[in-house]
C-alpha cells in the first residue's frame, strides 16, 4: 500500500527523454516507482490526460526578506515551483550589523523595488551573520523549499561599512575577511556567491550599489573561498563594459576554482548584437576549460505601466508626482480631470527622476514604440499593431494621449513595455538562447520588482507559449522545456535529490492538465506588511502540485500543508 500513487499521466521525467505513459507511485518524501502499473495506495489521483512533472526548481528569485514571514511564496508557488533559490544579483539582508539593517532595505528598494516600508515592517532582524540568517529561514514552516546564496553587496558592507557604502577599494585584509565569511556562509549550507557589476543597479537616491566598482582581486578573492572547498556557483550582474577583459578574470576564476560561474544575458535594445557576442565568449571560455554559463529569460523582461504599478510613462514627470500617495481610486479620479490630463502631458519627462532609474528603463520617457496595450490573457511577443505609437498614428493622436487615456480608463488597464529581450520585436533571439547548451534559464525574479515586473509566472509560460502556443516562430519541444525548469537548474547548483521523476528522488511533482493551462493578466494586491502593494499572476491548469510527497496545491488552491524546507548545501 504506497501513500500516494498519480495514475495513468503522461509523465515528463525532467530528463529529456520522450514522454510516456504510467504510474507514479510515492512513499513518504520520496518517490519509488515511476512507469508501468503501481499497486494500490492510500490515496489516488487521477492524471489520465495530464502531464506529471517534476516540481520546477527556480534558481533566481529575490524572496530574501519575504521569505522570512510568508510561508507561502507565491506567486511562484501557484506555478508549480517547488524549489526555489535567492540572494541574487549581490543582494539581500545577511551578514548585518544593526546600524546598517536600514542600508540594506534601501539597497533592496532600490535595486529590486520592494518598498522600504514593506521590509521595515515584515523583517524581524534575529540574526546577524549568514548561518544566523540561514537558521532563521530554518525555523519557519513553509510550503515550498527554499535555499539561499551569499550576497556582495552585505557581504561587503558588514566588512567595511560605510567606505563600502562610499564604494572605496577594499584592502587586503577586507578580502580576507570577506572570503573567510564567504566560506562561512558555505559550510552553513549556502549554494553560492554573488555580485553585481552593473549600472542598471542603484539605491534609492541613485547611487551605485557598493560592489560596483569592486576589483577583480575582491572578486577573485572571495571566489577562491568556493575552489577551497570545492563547492558553490559564483554568480554576478556585469554590463561587460570591457568584454575581453571581462571574460579573462570569469575564465581565470573557472579554471583556478574549478567552479561553475555564471552571468545574467538578454539581448538589449541599445545594442541588438550583444548578446552573440557574449555568447561567443562563453564558448571560448568553455573551450578553454572553464564552467562559464548565461543564465538567460524564457521571455522579455518587461515592466508593466499602470497607474496602480509603480511606474508608468508619467510617473517620471513632477506633474504626477503629488499623485503616487493617494489612494488609487482617487488618484483615478483627479487624472481623468481635463485640466490635470493636459498639464500633465504638458509636463516634459524629469532628467533628476529618470536619473533614478536603470539605464534602458530611462526608455519609458521615449520609446512608444516599445510600449503594447497587455491583453488578458497577456501577449509576451506582441505585434507593432498592438504598440501606443502604432495606435496613435492610426487614431490621429499623440503616443502620450493615448498611453495616458488607455491607463486612465481602467486602473486594471496595462501597458507592457519589455526593457530586454526584445530587441528584434520577437522571441527569436530567445529561441536561440534558449537552444544553446551553454545557457541556464532562470530570471523570473520572483519576490522583486513587485510593482513593476511579475516575471515568477515563467514556468507556466514556458509550458504555454513555447511548448504549445507560439505562433510567430517556431515552439520547443515539451520534454526539452520541462528538463530546462528541472534536471538542468537542480544540476546546475547541485540540488541532487530533484529535478527528475525517478525512484529514490524528492517527490516534488507537478500535475498539470497541458490544454487549459492559461496564464491570467496580472493583478495589483495588497498584501504585502505595511499594507504594501504587489503583483500577482495566477493562472489556470495546476490540478496538483507536491512537495515531499504531500499536496501543497490542488486545483490552485493551497491545501494548508507546510512540507517545504530550507534546503543547506551538502544536505540535499
Amino acid at each position: 500500500m504506497h501513500d500516494i500513487v498519480i495514475r495513468s499521466g503522461r509523465i515528463v521525467d525532467g530528463t529529456g527523454a520522450p514522454a510516456f505513459t504510467g504510474d507514479i507511485a510515492i512513499d513518504g518524501r520520496r518517490i519509488v516507482a515511476v512507469g508501468g502499473k503501481a499497486g494500490p495506495a492510500q490515496r489516488v489521483i487521477d492524471a489520465d490526460g495530464m502531464l506529471v512533472t517534476p516540481g520546477w526548481v527556480d534558481v533566481h528569485t529575490h524572496y530574501d526578506g519575504q521569505a522570512t514571514w510568508d510561508p507561502t511564496l507565491a506567486p511562484s508557488s501557484w506555478h508549480g515551483v517547488t524549489t526555489i533559490l535567492f540572494g541574487n544579483c549581490s543582494v539581500g539582508f545577511a551578514p548585518v550589523r544593526p546600524h546598517h539593517r536600514t542600508a540594506l532595505i534601501e539597497l533592496m528598494e532600490g535595486v529590486e523595488d520592494i518598498p522600504g516600508p514593506v521590509l521595515a515592517e515584515g523583517l524581524k532582524w534575529d540574526w546577524e551573520s549568514f548561518p544566523d540568517f540561514l537558521d532563521a529561514l530554518d525555523r519557519l514552516p513553509r510550503t515550498i523549499d527554499v535555499a539561499a546564496q551569499i550576497p556582495h553587496h552585505p557581504l561587503r558592507v558588514y566588512t567595511m561599512g560605510d567606505r563600502a557604502i562610499r564604494r572605496e577599494r577594499a584592502t587586503a585584509e577586507d578580502i580576507v575577511l570577506m572570503r573567510n565569511l564567504t566560506e562561512e556562509a558555505m559550510r552553513a549550507g549556502a549554494f553560492g556567491f554573488t555580485t553585481s557589476r552593473t549600472n542598471a543597479h542603484k539605491t534609492t537616491q541613485g547611487e551605485m550599489v557598493p560592489g560596483r566598482f569592486a576589483e577583480i582581486a575582491e572578486l577573485t578573492g572571495i571566489g577562491s573561498a568556493l575552489g577551497e572547498l570545492g563547492a558553490g556557483a559564483f554568480g554576478m550582474n556585469s554590463d561587460f563594459e570591457d568584454e575581453q577583459a571581462e571574460f579573462e578574470w570569469i575564465t581565470q576564476l573557472g579554471l583556478r576554482t574549478g567552479r561553475p560561474v555564471w552571468f545574467l544575458l538578454t539581448d538589449r535594445p541599445t545594442d541588438p548584437e550583444r548578446w552573440r557576442r557574449i555568447m561567443t565568449g562563453v564558448h571560448q571560455a568553455r573551450a578553454e576549460g572553464a564552467s562559464v554559463t548565461a543564465q538567460i529569460a524564457g521571455r522579455p523582461v518587461g515592466v508593466i505601466l499602470g497607474i496602480a504599478t509603480s511606474l508608468n510613462p508619467f510617473s517620471i514627470r513632477e506633474r504626477y508626482k503629488p499623485l503616487e500617495n493617494l489612494p488609487l481610486a482617487e488618484r483615478v479620479v483627479r487624472l481623468r480631470d481635463p485640466a490635470l490630463r493636459q498639464a500633465i502631458l504638458d509636463d516634459p519627462p524629469s532628467a533628476a527622476l529618470l536619473n533614478r532609474l536603470g539605464p534602458l528603463i530611462q526608455l519609458v520617457a521615449t520609446r512608444w514604440d516599445r510600449m503594447y496595450v497587455m491583453g488578458n490573457p497577456p501577449d509576451y511577443e506582441p505585434r507593432a499593431e498592438t504598440s501606443v505609437e502604432t495606435i496613435a498614428a492610426r487614431t490621429n493622436r499623440s503616443p502620450a494621449e493615448v498611453a495616458y487615456d488607455y491607463l486612465t480608463e481602467n486602473a486594471g488597464n496595462f501597458l507592457f513595455f519589455p526593457v530586454t529581450g526584445y530587441a528584434r520585436d520577437d522571441h527569436e533571439p530567445i529561441r536561440e538562447m534558449l537552444t544553446d547548451p551553454a545557457t541556464l534559464l532562470g530570471l523570473g525574479d520572483g519576490g522583486a520588482h513587485v510593482a513593476q515586473i511579475v516575471d515568477a509566472s515563467m514556468p507556466s509560460y514556458m509550458l504555454t507559449h513555447w511548448a504549445r502556443d507560439r505562433k510567430r516562430g517556431p515552439g520547443l519541444p515539451l520534454e526539452f522545456v520541462v528538463k530546462r525548469l528541472t534536471s538542468e537548474t537542480a544540476d546546475f547548483f547541485g540540488f541532487s535529490d530533484r529535478g527528475r521523476l525517478q525512484p529514490g528522488k524528492r517527490a516534488d511533482i507537478n500535475v498539470i492538465d497541458h490544454q487549459r493551462l492559461q496564464l491570467h493578466a496580472p493583478e495589483v494586491v495588497n498584501d504585502l506588511p505595511a499594507g504594501g502593494k504587489r503583483l500577482v499572476q495566477r493562472a489556470d491548469g495546476y490540478a496538483a502540485t507536491l512537495v515531499a510527497g504531500t499536496p501543497v496545491f490542488e486545483n490552485g488552491e493551497h491545501t494548508g500543508a507546510l512540507p517545504g524546507r530550507l534546503v543547506r548545501r551538502g544536505q540535499v
